[in-house]
């Protein structure tokens, strides 16, 4: 099974974190009960001080290159990656997307009806490329802007909203999707060092949501072992 990471600057991660995806190879060595395979056309983190994804420094310098493959872009949303979508799914052929994406396109970009759209045409182009291809799909988790902005804490729920008729509208048995939950606990004052990206405690959450999506929607896994 081939699995692909697509996601924002939560899910890229900058020079010295582990990321949540680190996490969820770990989960899938231990868990996944025959080959896999972690697919994507990028490998880098984002250095802060040169402003671009060209850091390979995890903090982990064990992480393997071949473990360390997605589609992530720090300041990139859904509106970016719906129209990267198929050609990479086309090349990589990953039977199985965790998708992390929308505080971004809500925060600059797009407002919640146009950013459900472009996550309804990212679904397309990833059908199309590969008809049989599973998704999970997170909501998006307000960040520490939502505290003080309440019109975009309200965008950020109608887009939550939306999101959940897409996947409800969308969803088949020949290419399911799930829509993830906020993680279990996830408190943004204490698994994140910034209000909105997430530190080491986030990292596990966040892939502990897609690990137990996967597991109980799917048997795929096993239920994630938090710290």
């Amino acid at each position: 099974m081939r699995f692909m990471f697509v996601g924002d600057s939560m899910t890229i991660g900058r020079a010295g974190d582990y990321t949540w995806r680190y996490r969820m190879w770990q989960h899938l060595n231990a868990s996944f009960g025959g080959p896999y395979k972690i697919v994507g056309p990028r490998r880098e983190v984002y250095d802060t001080f040169a402003d671009a994804p060209v850091s390979h420094d995890y903090a982990d310098p064990g992480f393997p290159d071949h473990a360390r493959r997605h589609l992530a872009g720090w300041g990139e949303g859904w509106q970016h990656m719906a129209p990267l979508i198929g050609e990479t799914v086309a090349v990589h052929k990953p039977d199985v997307l965790l998708v992390s994406l929308g505080l971004i396109d809500l925060g600059f970009y797009t407002a919640s009806d146009e950013t459900a759209a472009n996550a309804r045409r990212f679904v397309a182009a990833a059908r199309e490329a590969r008809p049989g291809i599973r998704m999970v799909l997170l909501p998006v988790i307000p960040n520490v802007r939502a505290e003080s902005d309440a019109p975009f804490a309200a965008e950020c729920a109608r887009f939550n909203e939306l999101l959940a008729k897409a996947v409800a509208d969308l969803d088949t048995p020949a290419s399911p999707i799930l829509l993830g939950a906020r993680p279990k606990e996830y408190d943004i004052h204490h698994d994140t060092y910034d209000g909105t990206h997430p530190n080491e405690s986030g990292e596990h959450r966040l892939a502990g949501e897609f690990a137990d999506a996967m597991y109980q929607a799917w048997g795929i896994g096993a239920p994630y072992a938090m710290p």
